[in-house]
């Protein structure tokens, strides 16, 4: 079955060894998107109309303002897990990690 697998990370310094575990378990491509969150547009373009209590300004000031987002599809389950276990295991160690996500959608077609 194939899935795409989404990566979402804070801290860009994480992109090329991100990139080097993909290539290591045989992703022959992926897309890599510079993103911003909800929270952190709201907070660095100062938008006002939206009402946001102070701590949680403060705490969404205190982050990286973009992110990146890599995406890719993965032909099999037994990589798709060697690949998140990989992940898991690069971001295990940073505390500062925790703005990291994956997740997956199943691919019926690709043409």
């Amino acid at each position: 079955m194939k899935k795409v697998l989404f990566i979402i990370f804070n801290k860009t310094e994480y992109l090329e060894d991100i990139l080097a575990l993909l290539v290591k378990h045989g992703v022959k491509g992926a897309t890599i998107l510079d993103s911003q969150g909800m929270g952190s547009s709201i907070v660095y373009n100062e938008i006002t109309n939206i009402p946001l209590f102070g701590s949680l300004k403060t705490l969404l000031t205190d982050r990286h303002p973009y992110n990146k987002t890599i995406f890719t599809v993965v032909n099999s389950q037994e990589k798709l897990e060697k690949i998140v276990a990989g992940l898991k295991s690069l971001l295990r160690d940073d505390d500062k990690a925790e703005g990291t996500f994956m997740f997956t959608i199943p691919v019926d077609e690709i043409y």
